[in-house]
């Protein structure tokens, strides 16, 4: 099944993975639009508690140099944000707000890391974070599964083959207009890591 983006508008996409799945996605620098994004998911969820699938991208050093994080992605469902820090216009209360609330569980791969990151680049904190390698183990009982990135995670727990290629994966995310196959690419992350956290705490594997 195919994988494919469509540009909406120019800061909404809709991502269609595996042929039938819409991820309706927002790429913004403005602390405005990240604010309107959290409150229309707080108001679809009626700020019950929910899996949030997180990840961050930063461009690729090939020296000791460490370069600042560029992107934020989350996704809830079928909505998906990809936050642009290094260009944006200044961080939302409402999303320091969201990332620190312990009634969210965010889920990723190496996501201690990334919240290292976050830390050190904005200051923002990420009260309840649960790594998809250990919860799979926990749920599954297959020890292997602690070493296994997000693309083996999401063949084994969600059933779909993913293609994560070189040229996107180490391209540059740190420029202020990006591919489509970067939007594509950094949404797929997010959403994956949202579908194997939500398959895993409903036993759906």
């Amino acid at each position: 099944m195919s994988t494919y983006i469509e540009q909406d508008s120019d800061f909404t996409f809709t991502v269609t993975f595996n042929g039938s799945e819409n991820i309706f996605t927002t790429l913004t620098a403005s602390g405005d639009e990240v604010h309107y994004w959290i409150s229309d998911i707080l108001r679809l969820r009626n700020r019950r508690h929910f899996v949030v699938g997180i990840d961050v991208e930063w461009r690729p050093s090939f020296s000791r140099m460490r370069n600042p994080t560029a992107l934020l992605q989350i996704c809830v469902g079928h909505r998906c944000l990809i936050f642009q820090l290094l260009h944006a216009d200044y961080i939302p209360l409402s999303l320091e707000e969201f990332l620190s609330n312990p009634r969210f569980t965010f889920v990723g791969v190496g996501i201690n890391g990334d919240i290292d990151r976050l830390v050190q680049d904005s200051g923002m904190m990420v009260q309840n974070a649960v790594d998809l390698r250990e919860l799979a183990v926990e749920m599954i009982g297959r020890f292997e599964m602690r070493q296994m990135g997000l693309k083996a995670l999401a063949e084994e727990i969600v059933g779909v083959q993913v293609s994560k290629p070189n040229r996107v994966r180490m391209s540059r995310w740190d420029e202020e207009v990006l591919t489509l196959d970067q939007i594509m690419y950094a949404c797929l992350d997010a959403f994956l890591s949202f579908e194997i956290g939500r398959r895993l705490y409903a036993g759906d594997f």
